[in-house]
């Protein structure tokens, strides 16, 4: 079972593909958008098909006390939004603290604040869907 896993952000959705075992998530692409995700709803309709992807994993940012805040909010409301468009099952799953990991990772391997600045949203999502897929096995 093929995952994609996506990290919504303001103006970008970061985008991680698990292998077809869904064993392991790698970092893909980002989509840019415009303070309006649903204007990716084409690209990602086209990823999803070229991929085989058989479910989305989609971040919740929630608030470190378990609440859901405005950003959590966007996240239910993009999520509704795909289920209205989309054809396959969508899961949510816990982002705490996942840009500041990818952060921290993308720093320990040296990379440039410039390309950080780049390969954040994907990373993340990486960390998401990993996340996500090491639950699915226990």
């Amino acid at each position: 079972m093929r995952y994609l896993g996506l990290d919504l952000g303001t103006k970008t959705i970061g985008l991680a593909t698990s292998d077809k075992t869904g064993l392991i998530a790698s970092s893909y692409k980002v989509l840019h958008h415009d303070n309006n995700p649903k204007d990716c709803l084409d690209e990602l309709k086209s990823i999803i098909e070229t991929l085989d992807v058989d479910a989305l994993v989609l971040g919740l940012p929630k608030n470190m006390n378990n609440t859901l805040g405005k950003r959590a909010e966007a996240t239910l409301k993009f999520k509704e939004f795909l289920d209205s468009n989309i054809d396959i099952p969508i899961y949510l799953e816990d982002e705490r603290l996942t840009t500041k990991s990818a952060e921290a990772i993308l720093i320990k391997g040296d990379t440039s604040r410039k390309k950080r600045k780049k390969v954040i949203d994907k990373v993340a999502a990486t960390i998401i869907l990993q996340s996500f897929l090491d639950q699915r096995r226990k």
